[in-house]
C-alpha cells in the first residue's frame, strides 16, 4: 500500500467542516482562491459586495468573469457576495458558523486559525464539493496521476499536507467553544 500524504488534508477538511456545522470542507491555498473557485462554480454575473473589503475579493470575482458592484453595507466577520449565496467569512471562525451556501474561510497568519496561508470552502452541496475538490487540484481526482483520466481543466490551488498538519495542531489550541 502506498502512503498518501493528502489523507491529512482530508482529515483537516472533515475536522473543520464538522466543527463549523457543514457536511463538507474543501481546503485551498487561500480565501481568495476559495472565493474565485466558488464564483466559477456559480458562474457569477454581477456581484454586489461591501465597498470596504479586502482587495482580493473583487479580484476573485473579476477573474472568474463576473463584475463587481459595491454597496455601503456594514458587516462584521462575514458577508454575502449577493445574490449568489457565496459568503466571505474570512474574519469569522466559530463553532457552528456554517449557515448554508458556499462559505469561504481564511487561515492567514492574522486570522483566528493562523496556519500562515490557506483557506476552505464549507458546503452541504455534494455536487459543489466534488467539483471544487477537482478544480483546486488541477482538475485531477485524488488518485495516482497515471490512474487518472483527465476530462476537466482546473487550477493548482490545493492546501499542502504541511499546511493541513499545522492547521490540525493549531486547532487543538484554540477555544473550541467558538466564543
Amino acid at each position: 500500500m502506498q502512503y498518501n500524504p493528502y489523507k491529512v488534508v482530508d482529515k483537516f477538511e472533515k475536522m473543520i467542516a464538522e466543527w463549523a456545522g457543514s457536511k463538507y470542507g474543501v481546503a485551498v491555498e487561500s480565501c481568495s482562491a476559495a472565493l474565485f473557485l466558488c464564483c466559477l462554480y456559480k458562474q457569477v454575473g454581477e456581484v454586489t459586495i461591501p465597498k470596504y473589503t479586502y482587495p482580493g475579493v473583487p479580484c476573485s470575482i473579476i477573474n472568474a468573469r463576473g463584475w463587481v458592484k459595491f454597496d455601503d453595507r456594514k458587516w462584521k466577520g462575514i458577508y454575502e457576495l449577493k445574490p449568489y449565496k457565496i459568503y466571505d467569512g474570512a474574519l469569522r471562525f466559530r463553532k457552528g458558523m456554517y449557515k448554508g451556501g458556499l462559505h469561504c474561510l481564511s487561515f492567514h497568519m492574522k486570522k483566528l486559525l493562523p496556519i500562515g496561508r490557506g483557506g476552505m470552502i464549507l458546503t452541504d452541496d455534494k455536487k459543489a464539493y466534488d467539483w471544487l475538490k477537482r478544480m483546486r487540484f488541477d482538475g485531477r481526482r485524488q488518485k495516482r496521476l497515471e490512474d487518472d483520466k483527465f476530462d476537466m481543466i482546473g487550477w493548482n490551488m490545493y492546501m499542502t499536507p504541511e499546511q493541513a498538519i499545522k492547521g490540525i495542531q493549531l486547532f487543538s489550541t484554540i477555544d473550541q467553544r467558538g466564543n
